[in-house]
């Protein structure tokens, strides 16, 4: 069986849903006639039609608006951010009427908002952003990141079918680096829903996104070094978060680290260390500990953005102090 890249793996995702479905379609930026920026929507076009993949303006208030409208009409659109940084210009038809219109009037908003989010590309400051906690914090909403080729598929599906919008982050530096064998089989992943995607009893590592591998590298090295087993947590969905598996790996280890590439104020890893104290505290062996980015802009020089990064050194160097607690 061929093996299939984690962006090959969304584009095979929103075909079979835009085949699937007639009401499903894809509007942004260069989507139609280049095949998108990073190449999802490569061959949609002719497939589906200039009415199905349409090529918009550069505005993003006007992409979601319009997505908007056309989700409370009956359609299911897709609406793609070349950079998932420009999400911002959005962010009053996001978080004041796509995520309050079920609550206000009883609407659903069926819209999926996707794009490349995330650094190790040297994009710099505006094309390098994880803004999943503008929207992480709105009521209404769904957000997921995948992390595995067969997550990017199975939780673009789940994105699409939901009655309610749901903010999709593709972290790009896993695009074309990750592969998998899919099943060729109709499949979805349940947006909130955690994968455990390595077993262990001494220390629990919480992440997701681009991160994840990192934290893989890391825990194959506490066990040659230390034989500590180290259970790595893939939370896939950041809202709703999979609270069981959470208090699940708390309780298994007593020692909990969290892990993300966003900033570190106001990052979810601060949410989950709450959840952790207010109903397993007396689980814990340890504190609730973070690595995450400093709180600054990403940087674009190479070296500085290397230091800006967590690595599985940072999560090493943090493991280890855990360990010894």
């Amino acid at each position: 069986m061929a093996l299939t890249t984690y962006v090959e793996a969304i584009r095979q995702g929103i075909w079979e849903e835009m085949e699937r479905d007639e009401r499903v379609f894809i509007l942004g930026e260069d989507v139609g006639i280049y095949g998108g920026a990073f190449k999802v929507t490569e061959g949609m076009l002719e497939r589906f039609g200039e009415m199905r993949v349409i090529d918009t303006p550069i505005s993003e208030s006007a992409i979601v608006g319009a997505a908007i409208g056309a989700a409370l009409m009956g359609m299911r659109p897709i609406a793609e951010m070349q950079f998932i940084d420009f999400i911002s210009c959005a962010f009053d038809q996001i978080t004041n009427f796509a995520a309050k219109n079920r609550y206000r009037w009883g609407a659903g908003v069926p819209i999926v908002i996707r794009g490349p989010s995330g650094g190790g590309v040297h994009g710099g400051p505006y094309h390098s952003q994880n803004p999943e906690m503008y929207f992480v914090h709105t009521p209404g909403l769904k957000v997921v990141a995948p992390a595995t080729a067969y997550d990017a598929k199975g939780l673009i599906k789940a994105a699409i079918r939901d009655e309610d919008p749901v903010i999709y982050l593709e972290h790009k530096y896993l695009y074309r680096r990750i592969k998998e064998e899919l099943p060729k089989d109709d499949y979805i992943v349940p947006i909130g829903r955690a994968a455990v995607r390595r077993e262990g009893k001494d220390l629990a590592i919480l992440t997701y996104g681009a991160m994840l591998y990192q934290a893989l590298e890391a825990a194959d090295v506490l066990a040659r070094e230390a034989g500590l087993q180290t259970e790595v947590v893939d939370l896939r969905s950041l809202l709703p978060l999979d609270k069981d598996a959470i208090l699940s790996a708390a309780k298994k280890t007593g020692k909990v680290l969290v892990v993300h590439e966003d900033t570190r104020t106001g990052g979810i890893a601060g949410e989950i260390a709450a959840i952790i104290n207010e109903e397993v505290f007396e689980y814990l062996d340890g504190p609730v500990l973070r690595v995450t980015a400093p709180d600054t802009p990403v940087p674009y020089s190479p070296p500085l953005e290397e230091f800006f990064l967590p690595n599985k050194e940072k999560i090493l160097k943090a493991a280890r102090q855990l360990a010894a607690y």
